[in-house]
Order: C-alpha cells, then structure tokens, then sequence
C-alpha cells in the first residue's frame, strides 16, 4: 500500500471465504449490501471474469435510479481476488468518473474465525487520493464493508 495514492478497508467477518466472495459474485447478493443503507442498490451486469462487466445503480427513494458504478474486472481469482476499475467503463471505454478514478483490490484470505477480508483502493494521484478521503471513503466503504459483514454472518 502506497499510503500517498491508496485508501483501505479491512475487517475480519466470521462466516467462510465462500460466503463472501457469493455475496459478491451474487447480483442478488451484492445488491443487498453494496450501497450504504437506506440507499439502495440495484445491479444491472455483474459477468465476474477479467474484462467483465460491473454496474450498479443506485436510489435514495427506491423508485428513480441513478448510475452508481460503471466498471470493469481486471483481475478474477476464485475465492480469493477481485480486481476491477471505473478508469475503464463497462464497455471497454476509457472514462472519467466522479468523483474519483480508481481501482479497487477485493481479497479474502482464510482467517481463524471466518474470512480476512480487504479492500484496497488505488488512487493514480495523491489529489485524486485525498479527494476520496474527503468525500467519506472511511465511512462509505467502511459503512458497505460492515452491510457485507452483516449479511453474510446472518446468513450463515
């Protein structure tokens, strides 16, 4: 980690590897938890492979949703890592997305009570960096990383 470019997340979530990397790999699943409640989710292509798409809309009022996220997969390891951008869109497109340009690193690791689960975002200048933080990464990620921890322990 590049403590200039990068922001992280990190917790450990007492349910196996494989029921946090389903409720990722889940539409279903992930739009469960992926927005910060009360806010909801609503996932429109989720082809978890490298080069596939990732894309969510979002609604505060849970009838006029408005794009979310608009992102490819870079990188897919079963059970262990998913790597995607916004810097390229769903159709292979470079972009430009608000508020930031990112790439972000989803990885789980067995832990002794369930799953080392971690999210690291990479920024491609510390502007870039420091505008995230401002924006709420801390609590945004950290509010969505504690919905994913939720979900999958209650469904255990």
């Amino acid at each position: 980690m590049n403590p200039d470019l990068d922001l992280s997340v990190e917790r450990v979530i007492r349910a196996p590897r494989e029921a946090v990397w389903d409720a990722w790999t889940n539409p279903a699943g992930l739009a469960q938890w992926w927005i910060p409640a009360p806010a909801q989710c609503r996932v429109d292509r989720l082809e978890v492979r490298p080069g596939g798409a990732f894309v969510t809309r979002m609604s505060e009022d849970g009838a006029l949703f408005v794009p979310h996220v608009d992102a490819c997969f870079l990188v897919v390891e079963e059970r262990e890592l998913l790597v995607f951008t916004n810097a390229v869109d769903s159709g292979w497109r470079p972009a430009n997305p608000e508020p930031v340009r990112m790439t972000a690193e989803v990885s789980l690791r067995d832990h002794a009570e369930g799953t080392d689960y971690r999210i690291l975002v990479r920024h491609g200048d510390p502007t870039s960096r420091s505008r995230h933080a401002e924006l709420g990464f801390a609590e945004g990620w950290g509010t969505v990383a504690d919905q994913l921890t939720r979900f999958v322990e209650s469904t255990r």
